[in-house]
């Protein structure tokens, strides 16, 4: 039995990871700012779910995770799924500066506390969901993108760091594609993947401990075609 904690489960692949995970008898903390949500949630598995209302951007990241660490009776697994992006094309600063508070400070902040336990327990495992939209500068979502980069890389810095340290401790970088949740926006959207579909591909990739998982997998190629695209041709799309 796993003891795996879900920042950011209140809906999507959060909630979905967190079901798959107490389906299977695993012992699952999810945390989010709607806590009536995460309540309907732990009603499916009132024995191996346990909730705390949460909010990344607030100060209390290391009493929260403490909190709710000790309530399932440890932490194996943490993965961070607490995430938001908007289109934002008149860079109004509000809608940047809440992207850039969650996803990269919160995150930086969760993605340390797990580590620095981790460390002290001797084993344990980081999971960060980042996007295909880090692999470029997107135009249209600029914060977004730039912290989705953010989150690839500073999950990649800490993988070696854990190697360096001589720790055991496994950091995968989720990288989906567009899923059908309310962070798909936009025009163009295609091979778009259920929640279903995609936190079970998630699921099995964390179970394989990879470095880097891309949902759905054909996204692995559409990744490399948008880093090895020209920039004169990148500028013009």
């Amino acid at each position: 039995m796993k003891k795996i904690l879900i920042i950011g489960a209140s809906s999507g692949v959060g909630k979905e990871l967190a079901l798959i995970y107490a389906k299977a008898g695993d012992r699952v903390g999810i945390t989010g700012r709607r806590v009536d949500l995460l309540a309907q949630i732990q009603d499916l598995y009132p024995k191996n779910i346990e909730i705390a209302e949460h909010d990344v951007c607030k100060e209390k990241n290391q009493e929260v995770m403490e909190g709710i660490i000790d309530k399932i009776g440890g932490m194996d697994i943490l993965i961070i799924s607490a995430g938001i992006g908007f289109i934002n094309k008149e860079l109004q600063w509000p809608l940047e500066k809440q992207t850039i508070d969650t996803n990269v400070v919160g995150f930086t902040e969760i993605a340390d506390i797990g580590y620095n336990y981790f460390l002290k327990q001797k084993h344990g495992h980081i999971v960060g969901i980042s996007s295909v939209a880090g692999v470029r500068g997107i135009d249209v979502c600029p914060a977004y993108s730039a912290s989705k980069a953010y989150i690839t890389n500073y999950l990649e810095a800490i993988r070696k760091k854990a190697k360096k340290d001589k720790a055991n401790i496994f950091v995968t970088s989720i990288i989906p594609g567009f899923i059908d949740t309310q962070m798909a926006k936009g025009e163009g959207i295609f091979w778009m993947a259920s929640v279903k579909k995609a936190s079970h591909q998630m699921a099995k990739g964390i179970e394989k401990r990879n470095p880097v998982v891309y949902v759905t997998r054909r996204w692995r190629i559409v990744a490399y075609l948008i880093r090895v695209l020209p920039k004169k041709i990148y500028d013009q799309i």
